[in-house]
């Protein structure tokens, strides 16, 4: 059994947190699936929105998806929550991946 067929069992008998949604949106990315990756990742956010590498992951699985100004809005959010408690290196990481869309959009 692979881990996304796991993580989806422990979902399906009743677990939901955000690190199982988190680990569930990282799998869905890793099979190039990254519309039901956000799906899960937003969950992560909801569940925590101080998850700082979940408000990441959501912000590429939406720019995978094209939905570039959610994903600029998700690192925005991101960058907020990692600044929030100390998580400097995620933060700078958002900013990064951030500019990169804001070029993409022309803005």
């Amino acid at each position: 059994m692979d881990a996304l067929e796991n993580f989806e069992k422990m979902l399906a008998k009743g677990r939901d947190d955000a690190l199982l949604r988190y680990a569930l949106g990282n799998e869905y990315l890793k099979a190039a699936r990254p519309a039901e990756a956000v799906v899960h990742l937003r969950a992560a956010v909801h569940h925590d929105p101080r998850y700082s590498a979940a408000w990441k992951l959501l912000g590429r699985a939406l720019a995978e998806t094209g939905a570039l100004a959610e994903a600029l809005a998700a690192y925005r959010d991101g960058i907020a929550a990692a600044e929030a408690k100390g998580d400097i290196q995620a933060a700078r990481e958002m900013r990064v991946f951030a500019r990169r869309i804001e070029k993409q959009m022309g803005a």
